[in-house]
């Protein structure tokens, strides 16, 4: 059993259908990677996996218990799944590590004194030891970036889902954001990258779905779907997205 597996998944605005009819099996500790133009559906389809959008049908299946549910506490699987999106959307009133503390001490009812030395140890572990103190108007992109994934780690999810992280960055910033999701692989960390960084999914990927029209139209090892390509739209895009 896949630790995710989503199954027909639907999601639709109005007469708009996102996601249409979506599966996807993601194995613990793979980094599955979601390519495609804008508009595909993948953020989309990252939101649903994270219950900020209800779905119309299909099932969303983490250890095999369908989240998607209706009537089900979406706070309890969002402890479980963390999600950082393409905006860094910290406090400005608080520091990186009052930001970082804020979730576990609200959700799991934790102390200060709790939550603390686990959060310190994950800005010491992503290079941040001196810039937790800092405002988020202190810190560069890069560090705000990484400062919203150590406040989603903070949580202790099984799964991350990551949202297009490093859009807003500015070119020189976003390896040390990408060096992040490298130590998160090396952990075992079960992850989905909504992402336009080719050659990162290429070289960290264990498997790469490429996404249109809100469908899945062709997806597999970053080895041969980059290199040979099976589906006609799927080597238009590439041919387009690796000039």
């Amino acid at each position: 059993m896949a630790k995710l597996e989503l199954r027909g998944v639907v999601k639709r605005f109005g007469d708009h259908t996102v996601c249409d009819g979506i599966d996807l099996d993601v194995e613990e500790g793979q980094m599955v990677c979601l390519i495609g133009a804008s508009g595909a559906g993948k953020s989309t389809l990252l939101r649903c996996i994270n219950l900020l959008e209800a779905i119309e049908d299909g099932a969303i299946l983490l250890d095999g218990i369908d989240i998607a549910e209706p009537g089900l506490n979406p706070q309890a699987v969002r402890a479980r799944i963390g999600m950082v999106f393409q905006s860094f959307n910290l406090f400005p009133h608080l520091t990186a590590l009052e930001n970082a503390m804020l979730a576990p001490r609200r959700v799991h009812g934790k102390t200060k004194a709790e939550v603390g030395p686990q959060v310190e140890d994950l800005f010491t572990r992503f290079g941040l030891a001196d810039r937790m103190h800092n405002y988020p108007d202190q810190l560069s992109g890069g560090q705000q970036q990484r400062v919203a994934i150590v406040r989603a780690l903070a949580m202790r999810p099984e799964v991350m889902l990551f949202d297009e992280i490093t859009s807003a960055l500015d070119p020189q910033l976003v390896g040390e954001v990408l060096d992040v999701l490298l130590v998160l692989k090396e952990q075992g960390m079960t992850m989905i990258l909504a992402t336009h960084e080719m050659g990162f999914a290429r070289q960290a990927a264990d498997k790469v779905c490429f996404l249109k029209d809100g469908r899945i139209v062709e997806e597999g090892p970053p080895e041969q779907l980059f290199a040979n390509p099976e589906r006609p739209e799927t080597k238009a895009f590439l041919a387009r997205a690796l000039k």
